[in-house]
């Protein structure tokens, strides 16, 4: 397939078509999932917690995500790649966050970020947006700012917190953001800011009224078995199937089955009796 392009999201948005995107850490990940067709592939910090075991996403450093990033690029050159900027690497200054903004395409690749935050962080959108870099803003559930939120909870449920969810997309979008992604929030205030924002509107766990859906990974495959979020749709059910296998091997090798005869790389007898010859001397 031709390699996607902002201007093919936008295209998208206007003919009404969704846009189904996943989170990515590794080439092999990335490289079924463009087979697949899957329009977008997100390197997110939720890797922290995907991969590394982390509580949360805040542990993930540059260098990390960087490293992330540019394996998914690699494996999936036609895909769009978004490279997810870790906890401290833009909330210091815009300067500083245009520099890490610029290392995800410079460096690793990426077609454009996300960076968590809406009306707090628009200096710093408007800055790497200004730099020429895509931009996607993330608001309602923020993983990186969860503690502020009193943990992974919905938003938007209350009048209050419907009016902040309007402002912070609003501000997002005047900031020069072209794309939004809405984790966590009810559906009718998404609904909301979808019909008020002229930007694609994508959702986590923020109901049907919108541009595109993503899922991570993880939760999609069934391999993340922490917790599931309510707004996860699990199509398999990997780590089942994955502790069934190392089961399986584990009694193999107990017992004696494996290896067997078909697994071995066997020496030609006219050289097995060399050996044993200058062996027997």
């Amino acid at each position: 397939m031709a390699k996607r392009s902002v201007l093919d999201l936008y295209r998208m948005k206007q003919s009404g078509e969704k846009a189904c995107w996943i989170t990515a850490y590794d080439a092999p990940t990335a490289s079924l999932a463009e087979q697949a067709g899957i329009d977008m592939l997100l390197v997110g910090d939720s890797v922290g917690m995907c991969v590394y075991g982390h509580g949360g996403t805040n542990q993930m450093t540059m260098p990390i995500m960087l490293a992330h990033t540019a394996a998914v690029r690699r494996a999936a050159p036609d895909t769009f790649v978004i490279g997810d900027m870790p906890f401290l690497s833009y909330q210091v200054s815009p300067q500083e966050a245009v520099r890490n903004a610029g290392a995800f395409i410079q460096e690793a690749g990426a077609d454009a970020i996300k960076l968590e935050g809406g009306r707090r962080v628009t200096r710093q959108i408007r800055a790497i947006s200004d730099a020429g870099i895509v931009v996607f803003g993330h608001i309602g559930l923020t993983p990186q700012s969860s503690g502020q939120l009193g943990g992974f909870k919905a938003q938007g449920l209350t009048v209050d917190s419907a009016r902040a969810m309007i402002a912070d997309a609003e501000a997002v979008q005047e900031a020069g953001a072209m794309f939004l992604l809405v984790e966590a929030v009810a559906p009718e205030v998404t609904r909301i800011i979808r019909q008020r924002l002229s930007i694609p509107v994508y959702g986590i766990g923020a109901g049907p009224h919108t541009d595109g859906e993503l899922l991570i990974v993880s939760d999609l495959l069934g391999l993340f078995e922490a917790f599931k979020p309510k707004f996860v749709k699990r199509y398999a059910e990997l780590a089942r199937i994955m502790k069934d296998a190392f089961t399986a091997y584990r009694k193999d090798v107990k017992d004696g089955f494996f290896p067997g005869p078909e697994h071995v790389y066997n020496m030609k007898p006219d050289e097995l009796e060399k050996l044993r010859a200058e062996l027997a001397q």
